[in-house]
């Protein structure tokens, strides 16, 4: 609905379509859902007299009985059934309310006709979210949240670090030896019981050099309330026995939250009990702290400093414990770019030595995120991580290149990845995401094939209906040199490469028929919704080109498919000599 007012404020629809205001003040105001009626509907700030204004206006233009053609009388009637049906619940408060906070998916939830209608929006929207709940609460059975990591590590030390003297007499002794000398595989899965009570059960598998075990947990967490839960852990494995664990979380309050577990581990050797306790702090809006306490097999106090924003990640702790104790400072560079590229870098010192850790991370799908580190210590020596992570499943491949710090395995680890990875992404990625691309479009406009005929259809009709409105808009303005418009495009207009050809629809008409007193103004949604516009071209970026005249000046503008416009401007003008 995108008009029932124009200083009534915006109006959405599903179609997208009306945007006639009534009033002369234009009023700024957050839009709302275009999925209600076929036709007008009001924004929030829309006055009742600025509504029936903008209910009359409409009404004129599209009344049956001003046109004797029995085609324009049918598509009159449906254009002006549209817009009473939309007059209808924006005079409904209770009915707008709803709209305005939800849009059609708010009023197409079932049970309001049950809800008193005496409420304030507070109490809607309470109502709405626990219909919402209600809802949800049917499709608990059917949902579960599937997780795995499978984790490959291979030795290729053969590869920098041998004595070649020791393999000349042996068969095949000229080819470096790599092996796979560790795996893990771990899942985890979901399973809802009530609104707030979970089952998650998971397991694992590990196997390093020829030694292996495996676990299998079973976890049960209830939400207690919108502040806490708290989970129950059992598990057992074939090395280190039953597992019997306890956390509970908390909100303290609205800046600080605490976390405490404690188990009890059964082993041969006896029941190893572990606790631990930690809090975490927003210092300010992109800053946390966190404190944490462990004790048990691995006792330590650890501190911490994180700090995220939109292009950078930060992240100092320190750890005071037995055997290890540490520094560790990360940083990590987010480029702002379609692909969500991050560049990272950290060190690491303590007891155990010092580690340097250098990296990138890219989105290659929709779905996919690929990462690849270099880690560089002593004594640890060089080693290369590959990352991929596919929606929730995360595989992990670990080389470990050398056990000392040569120089040309750091080289070949850094610029090897980076030069396969340009490699497919140019030959591989890039053909099949673009492949990918063309058929969801081609998907979508065959799925919307019979809508846009439609849409198309209903803009062609509002078009032939404003004809009459736009001649007389054309006089009055051209008896004070006012706004003309001459010509106006929507679409997707040719490519400087010419690979596509131009898709656009002739909106002089509607737009001249929203011109009110010498100006046009056309808030921030998409254009296809204005009256007398569709989409020719779905799932493509299009363009709104102007050509029009005021005061009798020629004037031009190109504006994106929802960049906001106001017309006329003195930037616009077109000098004489162009």
């Amino acid at each position: 609905m995108q008009a029932l007012s124009r200083g009534a404020t915006r109006i959405a629809t599903p179609a997208r379509r009306l945007s006639l205001l009534a009033t002369p003040e234009w009023k700024r105001v957050q839009p709302l859902s275009r999925e209600l009626v076929p036709e007008p509907l009001l924004c929030v700030e829309a006055t009742q007299e600025e509504l029936k204004a903008s209910y009359r206006r409409l009404c004129m233009l599209y009344h049956p009985d001003k046109h004797r053609d029995p085609e324009l009388k049918r598509q009159a009637e449906q254009l002006f059934n549209q817009v009473h049906q939309a007059f209808e619940v924006l005079s409904d408060p209770h009915a707008r309310t709803i709209y305005d906070l939800f849009g059609k998916k708010g009023l197409e939830v079932e049970g309001w006709e049950v809800v008193e209608r005496k409420r304030t929006p507070a109490e809607i929207r309470e109502e709405y979210e626990r219909l919402q709940r209600e809802r949800e609460e049917r499709r608990l059975q059917q949902r579960t949240n599937p997780k795995g990591t499978i984790s490959v590590g291979v030795d290729a030390t053969d590869l920098f670090d041998r004595y070649d003297e020791d393999f000349e007499e042996m068969p095949g002794g000229g080819f470096p030896h790599v092996e796979i000398n560790k795996m893990h595989i771990s899942q985890s899965i979901e399973a809802p019981l009530t609104s707030s009570d979970t089952a998650v059960l998971s397991g694992s598998l590990s196997t390093h050099n020829g030694n292996g075990g495996g676990n299998i947990n079973m976890t049960v967490r209830r939400v207690t309330s919108a502040r806490g839960w708290g989970e129950v852990e059992l598990g057992a494995g074939d090395i280190l026995g039953p597992l019997i664990g306890l956390k509970v979380f908390r909100n303290v309050t609205q800046r600080c939250f605490l976390t405490a577990q404690c188990g009890l581990q059964f082993s041969p050797r006896g029941v190893r009990p572990s606790c631990s306790l930690m809090t975490a702090r927003h210092l300010d809006q992109n800053t946390m702290g966190y404190l944490q306490w462990r004790w048990g097999p691995n006792s330590a106090m650890t501190t911490s400093v994180v700090r995220d924003t939109k292009s950078s990640h930060f992240t100092l702790a320190v750890q005071l414990g037995v055997p290890h104790s540490y520094l560790m400072m990360s940083y990590q560079y987010k480029f702002q770019d379609d692909d969500q590229t991050k560049v990272k870098g950290s060190v690491k010192t303590g007891w155990f030595g010092t580690v340097l850790e250098y990296g990138a991370e890219r989105k290659i799908s929709r779905h996919s995120v690929l990462s690849a580190s270099v880690s560089v210590g002593v004594p640890q020596g060089v080693t290369l991580k590959i990352k991929l992570a596919r929606a929730s499943q995360t595989y992990l491949f670990p080389l470990h290149l050398t056990d000392q710090v040569l120089p040309s395995a750091v080289f070949y680890a850094t610029v090897g990845p980076l030069l396969v990875y340009m490699a497919v992404h140019k030959l591989l990625i890039i053909p099949y995401t673009q492949a990918q691309k063309e058929e969801e479009l081609e998907l979508q406009r065959k799925s919307s094939a019979t809508d846009i005929a439609k849409k198309k259809q209903e803009a062609e009709s509002a078009v032939l209906l404003m004809q009459e409105s736009v001649r007389r808009i054309i006089e009055a303005e051209e008896s004070k040199m006012g706004l003309i418009i001459l010509n106006a495009w929507y679409g997707r207009f040719v490519s400087d490469s010419g690979q596509k050809k131009a898709k656009v629809v002739d909106v002089t008409v509607p737009l001249q028929c929203l011109v009110k007193d010498s100006k046009l103004i056309l808030t921030e949604a998409s254009k296809a919704g204005l009256p007398g516009f569709y989409d020719p071209c779905v799932g493509e970026e299009k363009s709104l080109k102007l050509l029009y005249q005021f005061r009798g000046v020629m004037h031009q503008v190109i504006a994106t498919d929802t960049e906001p416009l106001r017309i006329p401007k003195q930037s616009h003008r077109i000098e004489a000599e162009s």
